[in-house]
Formats: structure tokens, C-alpha cells, sequence
């Protein structure tokens, strides 16, 4: 059992306030704690929550999002994995706009309470886990929100078959009207869980689950393989500029657009930046035999005759030569297979270089925040004299190396390059139709959408 009612207590977090303030070095603090009495496991215990405060304050008390003035002195309980897990405060006030302003609300494998800090006041929430520590955290961390909530120590599953079970109108119980689960994806901390669709609960487990409640949602990796995603759902991928954090699947009456696909770029504020939209396209989530087929049979082809592929889904954009300019689309568009129609609504001539590499060539630059775009200088065969040449030509001194398709160590590329010059590009190490080729561009400011 882990000692939260020492952390929680006035007096170590006042230690750890005036620790952090006065940025002392573990040294210091473990002299301190020595010296106000604390024992070797106290004396750990309280080093290890320390290096949590900054980053737990960071993703969720930082900011104008703050919930008041004293948020950036808020302590808050959890453990590392509980806090690599939780859902951070600009995705959580964004996704508090998807849920009715009235009802109850189960937030099954609640952990930390992530997903229920940011929650609409008038909703009753109900924290569900098997583990203690979690349930501990999350009732010291809802009132730290200044949020009431109670909390279950049950199986989830358990909790949803009863929650849907008929009830007779004298046992004077209320059901919950929506549910949200975050299936735990890590064993252990710092390391991801590798089969993406090995989640507890599974996803068939979370449709089970559904089926009890009016509607909810799931939060699951953004790799997830969209296929195994059922129909009558709401699919949202949801992140920052330079990330996907989450794919979003809406169950039921929170479903208000079902059967589409949807990525979003929210602020740090939890405001929409950006936002794309399309009706669900299985045929766009799943390999056909042939491209599968060739995939497979990688490990005995050589140089063009290999398929690379980096772009998780099949694109409908044509092939064609290396254009005026470069773009890269935000992972969101990615991963929700949008970059496309985002991509031709701006260019109807922008197209790919090579075949599942998610470049996109185009005659004018591509808009943010949707794509990051380049005005290309000139372009040659990934052999370190050519590329030489090109950098001196254009007077390059100092490179940033992106790489799609070509697998080698970047910094000791730039080392083996020895560029000098005056100027600084950026240099893309990828395929043209199949083949090595290094594309030397410049960061151009496109226009916005």
C-alpha cells in the first residue's frame, strides 16, 4: 500500500512547496527529511512523489486553463504510470464539451481522475477501479478539483452488467446513464503496451459494456486498428499540432455523428484549432491482399522492388513528380486517413512521391495547422557525395534531417555530410517512387485555411 496519507499530509507538501521553491537538489531534500526524522522508506517515497509535482502540475494545472490562481501550488496523488496514463487538461476540457450538462456518470479504470477533473458540474460521477491506490487518488484528487465523487471498488465489467440490469421500481435504485474507460495499456511503467489491441479491458469487452449505459466513450491508442472499431460509433482523433494523443470512440447517444471520422487539433486551452471530418470509409482501414502480400515478402526484396510504407492507412492521392513544394501532414490527419481530401481541398493537383510514404508534393504550399510545408531547392540520390554537393551549392551549414522510408542514424548522417555554409535547410531522406532520394527544402510560412 503506498503511504498517500503521508504525501497528502500538510506537512510533507509543505516540505515539497518550499523544497521546490528554494530548487533544492536531491541531496538537500534527502538531508532534510533525514533530519525532520523520516525513515529510509518515507524518506523515498516522499523523493519519488517530488519528481511527479512539476509534471503533474504541468499537465493539468499549467496556463491560462488553470482552474484558479492557486492551481500551480495544487498537489495532486499518483504514481508515475497513473500519471503517463491520465488524459492531460487541454484534451479533458475539450472532450468535457462532448457530454450532457445533467445525469450520472461511471468512470470505469478511473486511475488518477484524469478524464473527470474537467467533467460538467451537474454531472454525478462515480470513480471505478480494482485497485486501492487508484481509488485513494482519485478521491483526494476530485476534491482537489473542488468536485464531489464516490468511488467504487469493483470490477468494471461487473459494474456495468449491473448498472444494466432490470431493476424493480421498489429497490429504489438509480441507474447511470454514461460511462467513460480508459483500458489500461501499460504493465508496468514507461513501457507501452506493444500489441495495441491487448487493452483490459479488450474493445469487445468495452462494447459489452456500452450496451448498459445511454451512451459513452473509450479512449484508446491512436494506432489502434481503426477495423476492429464497430460501426454506429463516432471515431475522433484528438492531439496537438506534432502529435496524436488519442483515438475517441463515442458509444451511443454521445455518439452524435455516427459512422464519421474525425480529427481535431486542440489548444492548450481545450479550444478547437482545427477540425476535419469524413464518413467512415472501411475500405480505407484494412490492406488489400496484394499491398499485404508484398509487405510481407520485404525481408527478401531489395532496393526498389521493396514496398515502404509509413503512412498508417492507404491513401487515394496519385502518384507523381517531386512538386514546387514539400508537405508533412499532421499526425491527426494521419492516423485518421484525412490528409487526403485536407491535402486536395487546398491543391486538386497535390499528390505522393511514393507509394505509402505520407509526403504530399503539391504546386502551392499546403495550409496549417493541417500541414507543415516546404519550398523545395533541389533534390538528388542519397549517396554522400551528391548530397554534399547539393548542400555546398546552396551555401548549407547546418541541416535538419527527417527521414520517411530510409532507415539510418541521423546524427551520424549529419556528422558523415560535414555541411558548410552560411545557410540553414532541411533535408529529407525518403523514397520517389520507390527509390532513395534526398530533397533539400526550406521551412516556408503557408497559408492558413
Amino acid at each position: 500500500m503506498q503511504p498517500w496519507n503521508l504525501l497528502a499530509s500538510d506537512t510533507v507538501q509543505g516540505f515539497i512547496e518550499e523544497a521546490l521553491t528554494r530548487k533544492w537538489d536531491a541531496l538537500q531534500v534527502s538531508t532534510a527529511l533525514h533530519k525532520a526524522g523520516y525513515s529510509n522508506e518515507d524518506r523515498a517515497a516522499i523523493m519519488d512523489y517530488m519528481a511527479l509535482v512539476p509534471k503533474f502540475r504541468e499537465k493539468f494545472c499549467s496556463g491560462k486553463s488553470a482552474n484558479n490562481e492557486n492551481a500551480r501550488g495544487m498537489f495532486l496523488l499518483c504514481d508515475k504510470l497513473a500519471l503517463e496514463q491520465s488524459t492531460a487538461q487541454d484534451i479533458g476540457r475539450w472532450k468535457a464539451n462532448l457530454w450532457p450538462c445533467e445525469g450520472a456518470v461511471h468512470d470505469l479504470c478511473c486511475g488518477m481522475g484524469g478524464d473527470s477533473f474537467y467533467l460538467p458540474a451537474g454531472l454525478k460521477v462515480t470513480g471505478v477501479d480494482l485497485d486501492e491506490n487508484r481509488l485513494a487518488m482519485y478521491s483526494h484528487n476530485m476534491q482537489a478539483f473542488g468536485k464531489a465523487a464516490e468511488t467504487l471498488n469493483k470490477d468494471v465489467r461487473e459494474v456495468a452488467r449491473e448498472n444494466g440490469a432490470k431493476m424493480p421500481a421498489s429497490a429504489g435504485m438509480t441507474k447511470t446513464d454514461y460511462f467513460t474507460i480508459d483500458p489500461a495499456r501499460r504493465a508496468i511503467e514507461g513501457e507501452n503496451q506493444r500489441d495495441l489491441k491487448n487493452l483490459t479491458p479488450t474493445l469487445e469487452e468495452v462494447v459489452e459494456i456500452s450496451r448498459h449505459y445511454r451512451g459513452g466513450m473509450a479512449k484508446l491508442p491512436p494506432g489502434y486498428p481503426p477495423a476492429e472499431i464497430p460501426d454506429g460509433t463516432e471515431i475522433l482523433y484528438l492531439g496537438g499540432h506534432s502529435d496524436c494523443r488519442e483515438c475517441l470512440v463515442l458509444f451511443g447517444e454521445l455518439a452524435k455523428h455516427p459512422d464519421t471520422v474525425c480529427a481535431v487539433i486542440v489548444g492548450k486551452a481545450g479550444e478547437t484549432l482545427a477540425e476535419w471530418t469524413r464518413r467512415r470509409d472501411r475500405s480505407l482501414e484494412t490492406l488489400d491482399d496484394d499491398l499485404q502480400e508484398k509487405l510481407d515478402r520485404n525481408d527478401s526484396l531489395e532496393g526498389k522492388d521493396r514496398t515502404y510504407r509509413t503512412a498508417t492507412s492507404r491513401s487515394d492521392l496519385p502518384l507523381g513528380e517531386i512538386g514546387k513544394y514539400i508537405a508533412e501532414p499532421a499526425p491527426l490527419l494521419i492516423r485518421s486517413h484525412l490528409f487526403n481530401a485536407a491535402a486536395l481541398a487546398h491543391d486538386p493537383n497535390a499528390h505522393l512521391i511514393s507509394e505509402g510514404i505520407a509526403y504530399v508534393a503539391s504546386d502551392k504550399p499546403l495550409p496549417a495547422p493541417g500541414f507543415s510545408c516546404y519550398e523545395v531547392l533541389a533534390h538528388t540520390e542519397i549517396a554522400t557525395g551528391a548530397v554534399r554537393s547539393m548542400l555546398k551549392e546552396h551555401d548549407i551549414g547546418k541541416i535538419t534531417l527527417k527521414l520517411r522510408g530510409v532507415k539510418l542514424d541521423p546524427d551520424a548522417e549529419t556528422k558523415r555530410l560535414k555541411p558548410k555554409g552560411k545557410n540553414s535547410a532541411i533535408l529529407f531522406y525518403t523514397r520517389f517512387r520507390g527509390e532513395k532520394i534526398a530533397i533539400l527544402t526550406r521551412r516556408c510560412p503557408p497559408p492558413r485555411a
